[in-house]
């Protein structure tokens, strides 16, 4: 059994004559296009319109490249502000996940696995924590609120005040921490 075919038979297709497309498209008011047959082809400079051609040519290259680069140029504006969307949602979290972590160390029931279940989500999506304990300094993701006078070594936390995040890879809120020198 053969599959019905989108294309129409060819005893459908109507036939076109070239010089009646020629002569429409005369009277339509664009370019005059000469038939085939005309006397006023033997008058038409071929290095002309062949450069014509050729400065037609190079201009629908160059709209369509400008074209290609304004689409990839919406493209990636419409990431950046979807991101940046999310970004700010999830700032507006954080002292909801503050509030949860606080109720946790003074052991509210109940709180737990909901401060647990929105802390992987929104990891899953992008979160990071950091600040923990025992790391070492980092001032682009930290800020040292205390110093604690030590050995004189590479400085690290000692204590976290306040939770630091991460949204992919951008420092969101530097953690609050206490710092040993």
């Amino acid at each position: 059994m053969t599959e019905p075919s989108d294309t129409p038979p060819e005893e459908a297709l109507p036939e076109v004559d070239l010089g009646d497309v020629a002569a429409e498209a005369g009277e339509a008011g664009g370019d005059e296009l000469l038939a085939p047959d005309d006397p006023r082809l033997d008058e038409v400079d071929l290095p002309t319109a062949l450069a014509q051609r050729d400065e037609y040519l190079a201009l629908a290259r160059r709209v369509q490249a400008d074209f290609e680069n304004f689409r990839k140029r919406s493209i990636k504006q419409q990431a950046d502000q979807a991101t940046a969307a999310a970004a700010r949602l999830v700032e507006q979290l954080l002292p909801v996940l503050d509030a949860c972590d606080s109720a946790v160390i003074h052991g509210i029931e109940g709180v737990a696995p909901i401060h647990k279940t929105l802390l992987e989500t929104l990891t899953k999506a992008g979160l990071e924590v950091v600040a923990l304990e025992g790391a070492p300094f980092d001032p682009t993701v930290h800020e040292a609120v205390l110093h604690e006078a030590g050995d004189g070594g590479e400085p690290t936390i000692t204590e976290v005040l306040r939770t630091g995040y991460l949204w992919n890879g951008r420092t969101l809120r530097a953690a609050m921490v206490k710092v040993k020198d």
